[in-house]
């Protein structure tokens, strides 16, 4: 089995939750918090930059927010603008994941761990890039598994002695 190594974005006008995963691609965790309203885009670059070069990152995986509706809004466009410009200064491809709900999620699931939610956005944003890398994780995971009961097998019995 392959390597896999992607990194998960929940950017948010204010902040950017980063997730990673195991090498396996079973399990997305929280990472880190990129505060934007501190930095230029190229010290959010470098940060994410020093992130991607130590977990030696080949995906980048961000969350699209669409409305529920399933359009794509202001925020979306601006996602977009942002995420396109990182996957080109990180020279690494970009996917993104519908994300709807991922912070409605991450809230529930911290709020059941007891995590004091009102002073600590940025856990909230962590937690919802993992969320959104693991969405992806498992539709990577799921179609490998389609892939392989396809794929023709082999009777012994018929093979060449």
């Amino acid at each position: 089995m392959a390597r896999i190594s992607a990194l998960g974005l929940d950017i948010g006008r204010r902040r950017v939750g980063i997730a990673g995963c195991d090498g396996t691609g079973l399990i997305a965790t929280g990472l880190d918090t990129l505060y934007r309203h501190r930095h230029s885009f190229g010290e959010d670059v470098a940060f994410l930059r020093a992130i991607a070069q130590a977990r030696q990152v080949d995906t980048l995986v961000v969350g699209l927010p669409y409305s529920m509706n399933g359009e794509l809004g202001h925020q979306a466009h601006h996602t977009q603008k942002y995420a396109e410009r990182l996957a080109q200064a990180l020279d690494l491809p970009l996917i993104y994941v519908d994300e709807r709900l991922s912070s409605v999620q991450a809230e529930e699931l911290l709020r059941a761990e007891g995590a004091p939610l009102s002073e600590n956005k940025g856990l909230i944003d962590r937690k919802a890039a993992a969320i959104i890398l693991q969405r992806w994780l498992d539709a990577q995971r799921a179609e490998r598994n389609r892939a392989s009961q396809q794929a023709p097998i082999q009777d012994s019995a018929q093979a060449p002695l």
